[in-house]
C-alpha cells in the first residue's frame, strides 16, 4: 500500500480545498508594484523614473507610457552589456547569480538572459504549483511515490566571471529543492554529462533501475531519449520497462505535431500535461485535464503586458513596432492572439520573448501558444501563424496515417513568382507532389488570406521530405540539442539557402 503516496495526496486535496480563489487582475498590480518597487533604484528604474510611476494614479498605464519595448539585442546593447563589464544594479539590484544560454532560432551567438535568485525561487515556486493541480488529474496515491525523469540540457554549467552559464533547463536541474532530490532522475552525475548522446545511452543503461511514474522535456528530445530506451534494452514499448509511467510533461514547443509518434511509443495512455517554462521564466502551466490551456502564472514574479498579433505591429526582425498598443491583464480579449510582453524579478523590463498566445478561458486566465513572431509567414499576404502551419502538418499525419516529427518552410521567389517550400522531417514515402496538394489544399481552405494569396502572388507550393535526423543534425550544429530547441518553423531566403546547403551536404556539420 502506498502509505506516503496517500499523505502526499491527501495534503495536496486538502490544500486545494482551504486556498482561497485568486484574482489575476490584482495579483499583477501587485507583481507590478514589486517589481518597480524593487527596482526603483537602478540605473534602469532611475533612468526611467520608477518612483514617478509607483505614486501615478494609473500605475500600470504611467509604466506602459513611460518605458519603451525591448528585444534583447535593445536591452543588451543599451543595459546589459555593464553586467558584463562587472557593474552592479543595472536592470536589477546586484548582479545576477546565473546567464540562461539562449540561441533561439536565429545567428548563432547565444544570448545570455539574466537569471536572479529571485527568479530561482520563482522558478521553485511554480513547480510546486505543478505539483499541486496534480490532484485535479485523479492520479492514484502511489504516483506520488515515484520517480521523475528531466531530460533537459546539462547541469554541468560554465563559470564566467563569477556567475554560472548554461540553458535554463540546465540551471533549473542544478537547482533542484533538497526535497525533490529523492525523486529525481537521472541524478546528478548523469545530468552534468555534457555529450548528449552519452547522457542518453546512460539513461538507457540505468532504466531498468528505476520507477518512472513521470518524465518531462522538450518533446523531440523525449522521443529520442525513450527510442534509444526501448532499442537498448529490447522492448515493445517503454511502459515495458516502466509500467508505471503515467505523466508527460511537455513545454517550450507545441506538442500536437508530436503526439502520434509519441503515443507510438506507449503501451498504454499517458497524460500530457503542458507547461510554459521559457529562458526568461516559468509563465504557465496546465491546471486540469479537461483542457490543454495551461493557467497564466498572474502571482510569480511576471507582469504581462499583451500586443494584439498584427502585421502592422510586426517589424521585419520580429520585434515589435514602438507605437503598438500594449493591454494589461484585464484588458484582453478571448481567442485574440496577443504577442507576450514580461518584466521579470530577473530585471527584464517590456521584454519580448518572441512568442504568440491566445486565452481560451479569460476567467481562469487559460491560454495557449499559438506561435512565434519570427514565425510568421506573411512575404505575400498569407499571414500564416506557426500554430495554422502546426494545424496543417496535424491534417497530413491524419490523411497519410504517418508521423511528420519536424518541418520548416520558406517563402522563396524562383522566376515565376514565389513559392512556399517545405521541408518535412518524416520516414513517408507519399509522393512529395502529393504531399504539397494536401498542405496547399487545407491551408486555403482553412485560411482566408492564404486562399487569397494563393490567387495572386503565391504561385504554389513545394514539398522535400528528408530524414528527421537531418532536422536533429541541424540543430545539434548549433549545439541546441537535447536543450530548449525551437525548430526555425518559418525561415527567410537567406538562413534557407544556408538549410538547403546543408541538406545537400554542402555545409560544415561540426
Amino acid at each position: 500500500m502506498a502509505i506516503l503516496g496517500h499523505i502526499i495526496k491527501g495534503y495536496l486535496e486538502l490544500r486545494e480545498q482551504v486556498t482561497a480563489l485568486p484574482d489575476p487582475v490584482e495579483e499583477q498590480r501587485k507583481v507590478l508594484k514589486m517589481l518597480l518597487d524593487t527596482a526603483r533604484d537602478t540605473a534602469f528604474g532611475k533612468a526611467y523614473g520608477f518612483g514617478e510611476i509607483l505614486e501615478a494614479d494609473d500605475m500600470q498605464a504611467a509604466f506602459s507610457e513611460a518605458l519603451p519595448y525591448f528585444d534583447y539585442n535593445m536591452i543588451h546593447q543599451e543595459w546589459w552589456y555593464r553586467l558584463h563589464e562587472g557593474e552592479e544594479n543595472i536592470t536589477w539590484p546586484g548582479a545576477p547569480e546565473y546567464y540562461a544560454l539562449s540561441s533561439g532560432t536565429t545567428g548563432n551567438e547565444s544570448k545570455r538572459i539574466p537569471v536572479t535568485r529571485e527568479m530561482l525561487d520563482a522558478i521553485t515556486e511554480a513547480g510546486k504549483q505543478q505539483v499541486y493541480a496534480m490532484t485535479h488529474f485523479e492520479m492514484s496515491p502511489d504516483f506520488f511515490e515515484k520517480e521523475i525523469l528531466m531530460l533537459g540540457s546539462s547541469t554541468n554549467l560554465d563559470t564566467r566571471d563569477g556567475h554560472k552559464e548554461g540553458e535554463i533547463s540546465g540551471i533549473s536541474a542544478d537547482n533542484i529543492p533538497f526535497w525533490f532530490r529523492g525523486f529525481y532522475k537521472p541524478g546528478e552525475a548523469i545530468a552534468s554529462i555534457d555529450d548528449w548522446d552519452e547522457r542518453v545511452k546512460r539513461i538507457a543503461e540505468k532504466a531498468k533501475e528505476w520507477d518512472i511514474g513521470a518524465i518531462s522535456g522538450i518533446p523531440s528530445w523525449i522521443q529520442l531519449m525513450l527510442e534509444k530506451v526501448i532499442d537498448h534494452n529490447g522492448l515493445d514499448n517503454i511502459h515495458d520497462i516502466w509500467p508505471n509511467l503515467q505523466v508527460y510533461t511537455s513545454g517550450g514547443v507545441a506538442f500536437e505535431p508530436y503526439r502520434k509518434n509519441f503515443e507510438s511509443l506507449m503501451g498504454k495512455p499517458v497524460e500530457v500535461i503542458d507547461t510554459y517554462l521559457a529562458s526568461e521564466g516559468f509563465i504557465a502551466l496546465q491546471e486540469r485535464p479537461e483542457t490543454t490551456a495551461m493557467k497564466l502564472l498572474t502571482d510569480n514574479g511576471i507582469y504581462f503586458e499583451f500586443v494584439p498579433f498584427l502585421p502592422e505591429y510586426i517589424k521585419e526582425d520580429g520585434s515589435v513596432s514602438q507605437d503598438a498598443p500594449a493591454l494589461n491583464i484585464a484588458e484582453v480579449e478571448a481567442q485574440t492572439e496577443y504577442i507576450l510582453i514580461i518584466s521579470t524579478v530577473s530585471g527584464l523590463w517590456r521584454y519580448s520573448i518572441g512568442d504568440t498566445i491566445k486565452f481560451t478561458d479569460l476567467k481562469r486566465k487559460e491560454i495557449r501558444i499559438t506561435g512565434r513572431t519570427k514565425f510568421f509567414l506573411n512575404v505575400v499576404g498569407s499571414q500564416l501563424s506557426v500554430n495554422k502551419l502546426d494545424q496543417a502538418i496535424q491534417h497530413l499525419e491524419e490523411t497519410l496515417d504517418k508521423g511528420i516529427l519536424e518541418y520548416t518552410i520558406c517563402a522563396k521567389e524562383f522566376e515565376d513568382g514565389f513559392y512556399h517550400c517545405w521541408y518535412l522531417g518524416s520516414e513517408t514515402t507519399e509522393d512529395e507532389g502529393t504531399l504539397a496538394e494536401i498542405l496547399d489544399s487545407h491551408l486555403q481552405q482553412a485560411n482566408k488570406n492564404y486562399g487569397v494569396a494563393r490567387n495572386k502572388a503565391l504561385k504554389g507550393v513545394k514539398v522535400k521530405v528528408v530524414s528527421p535526423e537531418v532536422f536533429y543534425r541541424w540543430n545539434e550544429r548549433s549545439k541546441k540539442k537535447g536543450g530548449q530547441v525551437k525548430m526555425e518553423r518559418v525561415m527567410n531566403e537567406e538562413k534557407f539557402e544556408e538549410w538547403e546547403r546543408f541538406v545537400n551536404g554542402e555545409a560544415d556539420t561540426d
